[in-house]
């Protein structure tokens, strides 16, 4: 074992095994060692700046990097092996299965998620490297069920979104502090595969998320020179698109470029977590209450503004536009139903195509024959690097309009309720990902779901088909309506345990000054206890 380092926990003994060797352990101890002071003081700086925001003192583009924006001769690097052509990406967990069907679904690329659709059980984050390890060397091929799952000859790029910075790994620590869960994703991954891809003609690619600062981009550029130089790699090897999917990163897009550029391959417009942060971020704002869900559109103005800015900003700086996630999955039982989800799906691809975009996410393969052909119907080469988008202004009060069409209503209210509860529920039961009325939900759409209800709740919102304040209360009879086994009807293979927690955060939420950051955050000793870890290490979860 590495002096310092220990191991809290031992589900997934095999994969664990063949993970943690020496050599991988050091590199995640000389990482921590270096950067966590970093990380920490990063972290302090987000409370800072939410204690301004609260105060009143508006979002703005940063003045001491004015200079950066406005020097027109600086590029970021040209694209990696691979990623010249990323009209479609799929995303998901990386269990072995779903790792082989995205590989094989037809889309440029794979993005494989340690983040938002993957619930951090210990078994999840070290089973997935191993999945990952065995589908880059082509290893990864299984039968189960009489049914076979082999990798194709031309499968997409891989490409791997670890935690955010805000999220620790408790059932590792260094000298007694748990590591940052972004960086033992990134270090394994890294650690393991990175020689590997480069002689197989690919590259170790990441995607970045949650970022709210360009020193937050600074720290991960920190960490890939760091990284490059421990294992004797040619330094810019490395490429990472960022999602912007922060508030205040919508304000950073050109800085955030700007510190990566010679690691960047673009920014994704990460629309859910964006939608999540905008609400999340203007907590004391009364005037930014946003009605339902889905009135909140990509064509309501604040995220019209982010979506123009942020492919100005990747075109100007010769680098990848990525449009963002449809959540809609196949109907299979109603052609008529699914006919009008796969309209719609059409119809967000072709705004994306038509704006400027070089790709798009889809969450399902069945979705990616309808995005790909709509970008090879408008996008004929490789990217639309060339659309400069230079009529484009977007204002600071452009980023924080507040004017979105739509209502609150009482079925608005009884989805989040429920879209909440489930998606919580899963999650603390391992699981990530879930369909819910034909919508693929994730953390991101379920925190949606935590922050509007706690807004229409501080603010006293009123129901508007019934006139009902949004109470405490209204939101217990929904929980006590939607919950239980109720829930179990909806989704399956819920445990009542986890159901229950569910509802006690989900109450506990609606009651609070101000809602919590992430919802992950405050779940995760749930995880760490079952894995192993002892209970007084971990902060109360609710």
């Amino acid at each position: 074992m590495i002096p310092g380092v220990k191991i809290h926990s031992q589900v997934a003994a095999k994969a664990q095994a063949e993970l943690f060797t020496d050599g991988a352990l050091k590199f995640l101890a000389a990482l921590h060692r270096t950067f966590e002071s970093t990380r920490q003081s990063l972290l302090v700086a987000r409370e800072d700046a939410q204690r301004r925001l609260d105060s009143g003192v508006p979002l703005d583009f940063p003045a001491e990097t004015a200079h950066i924006r406005a020097e027109p001769s600086w590029h970021c690097a040209p694209p990696a092996p691979g990623l010249e052509d990323r009209r479609v990406e799929i995303t998901g967990p990386t269990d072995r299965k779903m790792v082989i069907n995205a590989l094989n679904s037809g889309a440029k690329t794979f993005m494989a998620d340690f983040e938002d659709s993957s619930a951090p059980t210990f078994a999840n984050m070290v089973n997935g490297q191993i999945n990952l390890r065995d589908a880059i060397r082509r290893q990864i091929d299984f039968e189960v069920g009489g049914k076979k799952y082999k990798l194709s000859e031309n499968p997409a790029v891989l490409i791997v979104r670890p935690r955010g910075w805000h999220l620790d790994e408790p059932r590792v620590t260094v000298d007694n502090t748990p590591i940052s869960g972004s960086l033992f994703d990134f270090a394994l991954y890294f650690y393991h595969n990175a020689h590997e891809l480069v002689k197989r003609g690919s590259g170790p690619y990441f995607y970045l998320p949650k970022m709210e600062h360009y020193l937050e981009a600074r720290l991960w550029n920190d960490v890939f020179v760091f990284s490059q130089s421990y294992i004797g790699m040619a330094h810019n090897t490395i490429r990472a698109t960022v999602l912007i999917e922060t508030l205040p990163a919508a304000f950073h897009m050109e800085e955030i470029l700007f510190e990566l550029r010679n690691h960047s391959s673009g920014l994704n417009c990460g629309r859910w977590d964006y939608i999540f942060s905008f609400i999340k971020k203007r907590r004391a704002d009364r005037s930014a209450v946003l009605p339902d869900r889905k009135d909140v559109t990509m064509t309501v103005p604040f995220m019209d503004a982010y979506v123009r800015l942020l492919i100005q900003t990747c075109h100007k700086r010769k680098v990848a536009a990525m449009g963002g996630m449809s959540a809609q999955i196949p109907i299979k039982n109603d052609p008529k139903a699914n006919e009008v989800a796969m309209n719609k799906v059409r119809a967000d691809k072709l705004r994306e195509v038509t704006a400027g975009h070089d790709g798009t996410w889809i969450a399902h393969p069945l979705i990616e024959k309808i995005a790909h052909e709509i970008f090879d119907q408008n996008m004929l080469g490789p990217n639309q690097y060339y659309v400069l988008r230079s009529e484009v202004k977007v204002a600071a009060a452009d980023l924080l309009s507040t004017k979105v069409p739509g209502k609150i209503t009482a079925e608005g209210i009884r989805e989040n309720v429920q879209t909440c509860l489930a998606y919580t529920a899963a999650w603390i039961g391992g699981n990530g990902c879930i369909p819910l009325n034909y919508l693929m939900e994730d953390a991101a759409t379920a925190e949606i779901t935590r922050v509007q209800l706690w807004q229409w709740v501080h603010y006293g919102m009123r129901v508007a088909d019934t006139g009902e304040l949004v109470t405490p209360a209204y939101v217990d009879r929904l929980v006590a309506e939607c919950g239980g086994e109720a829930l179990g009807k909806v989704v399956g293979g819920l445990r009542a345990e986890d159901v229950k927690v569910a509802e006690e955060y989900l109450r506990g939420q609606v009651r609070r000054e101000w809602p919590s950051e992430f919802l992950t955050s405050d779940l995760m000793p749930y995880l760490a206890i079952r894995d192993g870890v002892e209970p007084s290490l971990q902060r109360a979860a609710l």
